[in-house]
């Protein structure tokens, strides 16, 4: 298996299914803010639930900012930057470990599958601009008749 790739573009499918992943990131990062914000006004008084709100609510537009610069190279980067932080947000609201979890494995199927899925593509394009029939398909020019 190739290595999964930490900076550079990936291909058009990728980073959409990529951005996907981010974007629902987002909400569930979102809700997790209110969360912490909710638990530490209960626990404390409220003395650090405005900095748990700010912070959540950055790293949850953080996510929207990381999912519209995928076509970049470093918006993959920045993208493994925001499953870290997800990750490391469990040390505010434990739960959101399993949403990190969650988030994380759907990034690392995205970017597994998506770049499956580019190459078969780019072999399928390539070989129509050759003329050629493309194989290993069940459309109608892949059936006989008879």
């Amino acid at each position: 298996m190739r290595s999964l790739p930490f900076h550079g573009q990936t291909g058009k499918f990728t980073f959409r299914m990529l951005a996907t992943v981010l974007g629902g990131q987002s909400i569930c990062i979102l809700l997790g803010a209110l969360v912490a914000r909710g638990v530490s006004a209960a626990n404390d008084g409220g003395g650090r639930s405005t900095a748990y709100l700010l912070v959540g609510f950055g790293l949850g537009a953080l996510c929207v900012v990381a999912a519209g610069l995928m076509r970049r190279p470093w918006g993959l980067t920045l993208g493994w930057v925001v499953q870290a932080l997800t990750l490391l947000s469990a040390l505010v609201v434990p739960m959101m470990f399993v949403v990190g979890l969650f988030f994380l494995a759907l990034w690392v199927t995205c970017l597994v599958k998506g770049a499956q899925v580019d190459a078969e593509m780019a072999r399928r394009e390539a070989a129509a601009g050759a003329g050629e029939a493309p194989s290993g398909g069940d459309g109608p020019a892949d059936r006989v008749d008879g």
